[in-house]
């Protein structure tokens, strides 16, 4: 990483209470732009994590360019909506569409999880087939989240526990974000609702702790997911609160790439991961950059 950054540099002096901070970028696989967004900011900035879409297009790429970067710690990206998954779409006829992609109607897919038995069989067996993709990969397994924060469904958050206890998972995302910490980053009117204040993701965070697992004491990036703006990520780093903190990213150094979300800033998230100011704002906060498993165990 840019700047001098070291993993852990003050991991062996901190009290529990001191800030500890994980940059993330999510998506990692999804396009050759995506990709060297990825690499640039590892290289150059302040990111120091990585999500993997096991079947994603260019999911080659990014574990090639992860091998050539061991520092940056990577992750299992689950993808069970809006995108490729690992099984032949004949072995997933309730979860995909007539183009073989995995559903785009998450509302009505969660429904069919808690309903139809033969969809848990076939998620749990996509679930599966994505730990072993990763698990082929040869990397290092530093987290798990998944796409459009998914997990929390109670069903999926079940199947999730159970087989990624197979494959060594330790670390796991619970998508919740403290308003407070937005507003003293960004005063203005008052933040709608979203993911993270659902009563799913706290008996998340409470079943992931009950299985041992680590997740961050908050996560930030949700409210702002796409729009990740330089100024939004130095004025977050300025306002990090203690314990360990997720900030997670999408960038990409172009738009115009299968599966990119409608509006979302990716040339602009990449600038604020390599920005001075933003290498000068964590230098600032006194935190502690790294990976989950550089903070856990």
């Amino acid at each position: 990483m840019g700047e001098g950054f070291r993993r852990g540099d003050r991991t062996h002096a901190m009290t529990p209470a001191a800030k500890r901070l994980v940059v993330t970028s999510d998506d990692f696989g999804l396009s050759r732009q995506v990709n060297e967004a990825v690499e640039q900011a590892h290289r150059h900035g302040i990111l120091s994590a990585a999500s993997l879409m096991v079947a994603a297009p260019a999911a080659a790429d990014a574990v090639a360019r992860a091998r050539r970067m061991p520092s940056l710690r990577v992750g299992l990206h689950l993808v069970m909506v809006e995108a490729w998954p690992c099984l032949a779409p004949a072995d997933l006829p309730d979860l995909v569409d007539r183009d073989g992609l995995l559903r785009r109607d998450m509302g009505r897919l969660g429904l069919d999880l808690a309903l139809k038995p033969a969809a848990r069989r076939q998620l749990a067996a996509e679930i599966r087939a994505q730990f072993e993709a990763y698990r082929a990969t040869g990397l290092p397994l530093d987290h798990v989240n998944a796409h459009k924060h998914f997990h929390v469904h109670p069903v999926i958050a079940g199947l999730v526990l159970a087989i990624g206890r197979d494959y060594g998972m330790r670390s796991l995302r619970v998508p919740r974000e403290d308003r407070a910490v937005l507003r003293r980053a960004e005063p203005g009117p008052p933040l709608g609702l979203a993911l993270d204040t659902a009563p799913w993701a706290a008996l998340l965070r409470l079943r992931a702790r009950r299985a041992g697992l680590s997740t961050p004491d908050g996560v930030l990036g949700l409210a702002w997911s796409g729009r990740m703006s330089p100024a939004r990520v130095q004025a977050l780093l300025r306002h990090l609160p203690d314990g360990l903190t997720e900030l997670y990213t999408h960038p990409a150094t172009a738009g115009g790439f299968p599966g990119e979300a409608p509006g979302y800033a990716y040339a602009e998230e990449l600038a604020a991961l390599v920005a001075p100011e933003s290498r000068a704002a964590l230098r600032e906060s006194g935190a502690a950059l790294g990976g989950f498993s550089d903070f856990s165990g």
